[in-house]
C-alpha cells in the first residue's frame, strides 16, 4: 500500500462516494476504483460494502481509517522535519472556525504563503464539539478556533485572545435607536442565529432560559453571510461575532446594538494535540496567528 491509496481511501470515507472522491482528488473514477481494489487485494478483505447506491465501511474499513489517518500524519511530519533545506516545505492540515476567515485569517495565510511559498496549508472548517477528536486522530495538525474557553486534557492550548459577540440589525430597525438593550427587549423580536451545533447560539439560548425569555427564532444557519443579509433587509436581529460584521458596520449597512445584558465570553484559541511535536513550519504559522 502507499500514501496515495490511503489518501483516496480516506476521501471516499469522507464523501461516501467514489465519484465525489475522484472529482475532489482530480482522478478518473476508474483510477479510484483501481486504487481501492489494489488496497483490498493487498489486505485480503473488503473495505466498503456496496449495496445499490449506498456505500458503507466494513469493520475492516473502520479499523483501517484510524491507521490511515495516523500514517498520513506521520508522512506529513517526516516531510516537515527531515529535509535539510532552510525553507520549510510540506503540508499543514489546519482546522479553522469559519468566523475567523472573514477578515483576519486570510491576511495571516497570505503573509505565511508569501514567506514560505513551498508550504501547502490545507484548510478544513471545524465544529466546536468535533475538532478535538480530529486533532487526536491526526486528521488535523493544528486548530484555530473561535469559541468559549475550552479545557481538554488531550489538547494543548498554545494561545488565547478574548473576542466579542454582538447583536446586529439594520440601522432602520427600531432597536437600532435604543440606548441600552437587554434580554427582555428581545422578547418577540425575530432572531437570526447560527446553527444548532454552534456554541454562540447555545450561549444565547441558555441566557434566555435563565432570564425567562422565550426567543422567536426567525432563522438558523451556519452561514454568517446569510445572517448579515437577513439583518440588512430588516428581517431580524443577528447574533454573531463582531469580527464578521466589520465591513458592513463601516459601510452603515448594519449597526451593532448597544447590548447591556449578560456577557458572552468567547476567545480565539490555537490548539494542537498534547503529544504533537511543533515543527518549524507549524511554529512559524502559530507566530503569525498570535
Amino acid at each position: 500500500m502507499n500514501s496515495t491509496q490511503l489518501e483516496t481511501f480516506l476521501k471516499i470515507v469522507d464523501t461516501k462516494n467514489f465519484t465525489s472522491a475522484a472529482n475532489i482528488l482530480g482522478y478518473a473514477q476508474s483510477t479510484v476504483t483501481t486504487q481501492i481494489k489494489q488496497l483490498e487485494e493487498e489486505l485480503g478483505c473488503l473495505l466498503f460494502e456496496r449495496l445499490g447506491k449506498s456505500l458503507s465501511l466494513t469493520s475492516e474499513g473502520e479499523k483501517l481509517t484510524d491507521y490511515a489517518e495516523r500514517m498520513l500524519q506521520l508522512e506529513r511530519e517526516i516531510l516537515l522535519e527531515i529535509p535539510t533545506a532552510k525553507e520549510p516545505t510540506g503540508v499543514i492540515k489546519l482546522g479553522v472556525s469559519e468566523s475567523l476567515c472573514y477578515n483576519r485569517f486570510p491576511k495571516i495565510l497570505m503573509e505565511y504563503k508569501g514567506k514560505y511559498p513551498k508550504m501547502d496549508i490545507q484548510l478544513q472548517f471545524i465544529d466546536h464539539d468535533t475538532f478535538p477528536a480530529l486533532l487526536k486522530k491526526g486528521v488535523l495538525d493544528l486548530v484555530y478556533t473561535l469559541n468559549p474557553l475550552m479545557e481538554n486534557p488531550e489538547l494543548k492550548l498554545i494561545e488565547k485572545k478574548e473576542e466579542s459577540l454582538g447583536f446586529y440589525a439594520s440601522p432602520k430597525h427600531p432597536l437600532a435607536k435604543k440606548k441600552k438593550l437587554r434580554e427582555a427587549d428581545l422578547e418577540g423580536v425575530p432572531l437570526l442565529l447560527t446553527s444548532h451545533n454552534c456554541s454562540f447560539r447555545h450561549m444565547l439560548l441558555e441566557d434566555f432560559v435563565r432570564q425567562g425569555i422565550s426567543p422567536t427564532i426567525e432563522l438558523e444557519t451556519s452561514s454568517k453571510e446569510i445572517l448579515k443579509q437577513f439583518a440588512m433587509n430588516e428581517l431580524g436581529v443577528a447574533f454573531m461575532p463582531d469580527m464578521v460584521a466589520v465591513d458592513e458596520v463601516k459601510e452603515h449597512k448594519l449597526k451593532k446594538l448597544n447590548w447591556a445584558g449578560n456577557a458572552f465570553p468567547i476567545y480565539s484559541q490555537v490548539f494542537i494535540h498534547k503529544d504533537k511535536h511543533i515543527s518549524k513550519a507549524i511554529d512559524e504559522l502559530i507566530k503569525l496567528i498570535v
